[in-house]
C-alpha cells in the first residue's frame, strides 16, 4: 500500500529532510510545496510580471503556489503540517485547514509550548508529534503495523 504524503509548512530547517531519510525502505511517495524561499515569493511577478504594491506581488505568487499546493494536498494519503518555532507559519494552518476540510489524515508536527496557538489544528490532526523521526514511526506503524524499537 503505498501511501502519498504531503509535506506542508515551515521551509526554515530540514525537518522535511529528515522524514524522508527515515521513511526510506517505506511504500511512500513524498510531495511538497516549493521550499526555495524566493522563488516561492517572486514566482508570480518573475512570470507574470512586475507589480508596483507589494500585496500585488504576493499575491501572484500566492495563486501559483496555491495550484501545486491544491494538488498536493488533493492527492495526499497523509497531510504533515509543521509549525516551525520563529515564525508563524499562517499558511501551514491554512494547509491543515484545507485538508481537514478534504478528510485527509493529518499528522501535525510542532512544539509543546504552541500547544494552546494551535489547539483547533491538533483537534483536527489525527496525531500531533514534536519531531520528525516520530512521523517516520507513525508512517511505519501505519504500513507495517511494526512498533519502533
Amino acid at each position: 500500500m503505498t501511501l502519498r504524503i504531503y509535506l506542508s509548512g515551515e521551509i526554515h530547517t530540514d525537518w522535511r529532510e529528515q522524514i524522508v531519510a527515515g521513511a526510506e525502505g517505506l511504500d511512500v511517495a513524498f510531495d511538497s510545496p516549493v521550499t526555495d524561499h524566493a522563488a516561492s515569493d517572486d514566482c508570480g511577478v518573475a512570470i507574470l510580471g512586475a507589480e508596483d504594491q507589494k500585496f500585488w506581488h504576493d499575491h501572484k505568487g500566492a495563486k501559483l503556489n496555491a495550484i501545486r499546493t491544491r494538488k498536493g494536498i488533493e492527492d495526499a494519503d497523509i497531510v504533515v503540517v509543521r509549525f516551525g518555532e520563529k515564525y508563524k507559519q499562517w499558511n501551514a494552518a491554512f494547509d491543515a485547514g484545507y485538508a481537514a476540510a478534504l478528510g485527509k489524515s493529518i499528522i501535525v508536527l510542532s512544539q509543546p509550548e504552541h500547544q494552546h496557538a494551535l489547539k483547533e489544528v491538533h483537534a483536527a490532526a489525527l496525531a500531533v508529534a514534536e519531531e520528525p523521526k516520530q512521523v517516520v514511526e507513525i508512517l511505519r506503524y501505519v504500513l507495517t503495523g511494526a512498533l519502533p524499537g
